[in-house]
């Protein structure tokens, strides 16, 4: 995956979810902590470097945390220094639905779980190689499941 094909998905349309999971806001809020909640259905961000998993080293995957669909490794996981954990590439490509953001006057690219649609962060071409591509993620919207 490559910076155009994010801007494309971002323009044209994410690839279709692996399933769907879709509840109430009462439901989500019942199932959710409260800082969850703002950031996951209601498109909050963490404040950098406060999040659970900023710099988290330990083995597995990061899963959402409101449906459990896995969406990135832990082995893409690097140290982008902005203050929320950075993977360069989904798990899979149908994980992840690429928004067009143009809110408080900017240009980026919203990533939300494509199963649930909440809200985990934005996707940036500044990332190392492999894909050049940096997912910015809040540790709210995460879980880790660690290996075995």
């Amino acid at each position: 995956m490559k910076w155009t094909d994010v801007i494309q998905y971002a323009e044209k349309g994410s690839p279709a979810p692996p399933r769907r999971v879709e509840k109430t806001a009462a439901e989500w809020q019942g199932q959710l902590s409260a800082e969850q909640f703002r950031v996951t259905r209601q498109h909050g961000t963490e404040r950098p470097f406060s999040g659970e998993y900023c710099e988290a080293h330990d083995p597995g995957l990061y899963a959402c945390v409101c449906c459990h669909t896995p969406l990135f490794d832990s082995r893409v996981k690097f140290e982008s220094g902005t203050g929320w954990p950075s993977f360069t590439a989904p798990v899979e490509p149908n994980v992840i639905n690429y928004i067009m953001d143009t809110s408080f006057g900017m240009r980026r690219v919203e990533v939300q779980c494509s199963v649930c649609d909440a809200h985990l962060g934005h996707v940036f071409p500044d990332g190392p190689p492999p894909t050049g591509l940096r997912f910015c993620i809040n540790s709210a919207s995460l879980q880790l499941a660690e290996e075995e």
